[in-house]
């Protein structure tokens, strides 16, 4: 159920503090638990990230179908992808820093190539966490949308992350999933339902068209009611699912708009904002655009709060790309 938070101290990994919105505690395990009961053949293995990573509700309700390896995220896939080979459809889950930068052939040739029925839930994708360039992966979704055969979905909130834990059973092969834990905000309506590979609008406007992807689909939400105020009408479009990238619906919405504003916890190139130029340029489209991403660089330690404000991906950066168009 959700709940109210207001004013807190941030987990390891939890997205910036919820103020007065609504919550749910660790919506990936404990979905991930009850579709455990329905479907027997899922297995859950982590790479000694269980309490980081919100697995542990799957690990109590179904003990014997859970697997820490210790810290060895190489042997976290190739034991995921070995159980997938013998009929289970594996649940996986460390950092995104680990998982990409330690173990990406593994997951490439592995899983991916074989087309391993492998779900991968990486906790801390991008700006996450304030524990520096060790831990933030802020390079994951290019490195990774590089896979052939491999699905990349971004979730938005606690909502839309509890469709993803379902819905990728059904997807066939591999999936990279960027996992929100802790106290996930419920953004969301209760009518939302997510569509694997289909692009969706959270949010109508007239004037400018926002692009967003993960959690900074709800923050755009969010700068364009204060744009509002401005007297300037923003839409948002959600883009969750990554790869395959709903291309025909980026150039459908971009179409409505004189500029545009896209914006993604991720550096500026290879990832949500690279999608959206290849598509409009190899659509003939060509509009004014703001990006509002992170730089490509390393960045420093401290809180998220202090660090989203400095690397310009913070509301108030939105709010003034939408309304200022800079």
């Amino acid at each position: 159920m959700a709940e109210q938070v207001s004013g807190r101290t941030l987990g390891m990994g939890e997205i910036v503090d919820t103020g007065a919105k609504p919550f749910e505690l660790a919506p990936f395990g404990t979905e991930l638990a009850q579709l455990g009961k329905e479907r027997t053949e899922i297995v859950g293995l982590t790479a000694d990230m269980g309490r980081y990573s919100d697995i542990l509700p799957f690990r109590d309700a179904h003990p014997e179908r859970f697997f820490n390896v210790g810290v060895a995220e190489q042997s976290l896939i190739m034991t995921a992808a070995g159980l997938a080979k013998a009929g289970k459809i594996s649940y996986c889950t460390s950092y995104s820093a680990f998982i990409t930068r330690r173990a990406y052939d593994f997951v490439a040739i592995a899983c991916a190539h074989a087309l391993a029925e492998v779900k991968i839930f990486a906790g801390m994708p991008g700006f996450m966490n304030g524990y520096g360039a060790t831990h933030q992966a802020t390079e994951d979704i290019s490195m990774m949308r590089g896979i052939a055969d491999l699905t990349v979905i971004d979730p938005c909130d606690a909502t839309e992350l509890k469709q993803v834990v379902r819905a990728v059973a059904d997807i066939p092969g591999t999936v990279y999933v960027r996992n929100l834990r802790g106290k996930v905000p419920v953004e969301l309506g209760a009518d939302y339902r997510f569509i694997p590979g289909k692009a969706q609008v959270i949010h109508e406007g007239q004037s400018v068209g926002v692009i967003g992807t993960g959690f900074m689909s709800a923050r755009a939400r969010d700068a364009a009611k204060v744009a509002a105020e401005h007297g300037v009408s923003a839409a948002v479009l959600h883009v969750s699912t990554l790869k395959p990238f709903d291309k025909d619906g980026v150039i459908a919405f971009a179409k409505r708009f004189d500029r545009l504003v896209v914006t993604e916890n991720h550096k500026i190139s290879g990832g949500l904002c690279t999608l959206v130029v290849e598509a409009l340029y190899e659509a003939g489209l060509m509009k004014p655009m703001v990006k509002v991403a992170l730089a490509d660089s390393f960045f420093e330690c401290g809180a998220q709060a202090w660090l989203e404000h400095k690397y310009g991906i913070d509301l108030p950066r939105l709010v003034q790309a939408i309304v200022e168009g800079r």
